[in-house]
């Protein structure tokens, strides 16, 4: 009778402690969650197709504008760009005084697309002629998405949005 509770114990004992060895702890699914996260974000610059979604942004006049609640986005793809930004800061020639002209609202075949691997994520050169100006745009993404775009223009002062990208999301048509 004692061994039969020995034998009982021996396996409840190994059992139990085989589940929990087999759990992984939190550190170790944040750093799987993280791998995951890179790999998607290195698929979409691959691609280079993606979608960049400012939260807040930076002019030379204004400090930080928080862009939450403004719709705006950056579609890029190497044969055509698409950008719905506001914009805060200084007009110069070329922009009509009270025009409906209110952001950085182009679209276009970019003359320049270029990728690069750097240090620790990825850095994107893009040159888009508008209708009446020229864009020099350089989106600096990290390896878990968080990017910074920076755009200079022929008729405007220089602006950043920080934001992210992600997938493009197809147009909804009403």
């Amino acid at each position: 009778m004692k061994s039969y509770k020995h034998i009982v114990f021996v396996v409840f004992f190994f059992s139990f402690f085989t589940v929990f060895a087999q759990e992984k702890s939190k550190k170790q699914l944040r750093t799987e969650q993280k791998l995951e996260k890179q790999k998607g974000i290195e698929k979409l610059i691959d691609a280079k197709a993606f979608e960049f979604v400012a939260q807040n942004s930076n002019s030379q006049i204004f400090r930080f504008i928080d862009l939450t609640a403004n719709p705006n986005f950056v579609r890029f793809r190497p044969d055509f760009i698409k950008s719905e930004m506001p914009f805060f800061g200084r007009g110069f020639s070329g922009l009509g005084y009270g025009s409906s002209d209110t952001g950085l609202k182009f679209e276009g075949k970019p003359e320049k697309f270029e990728v690069k691997k750097v240090k620790k994520g990825y850095q994107i050169d893009v040159e888009v002629k508008g209708q009446q100006d020229f864009f020099n745009m350089t989106l600096s993404v990290s390896s878990q998405g968080s990017a910074t775009l920076s755009i200079i223009s022929n008729n405007r002062s220089p602006i950043n949005y920080f934001g992210a990208i992600s997938a493009i999301e197809e147009e909804k048509k009403e």
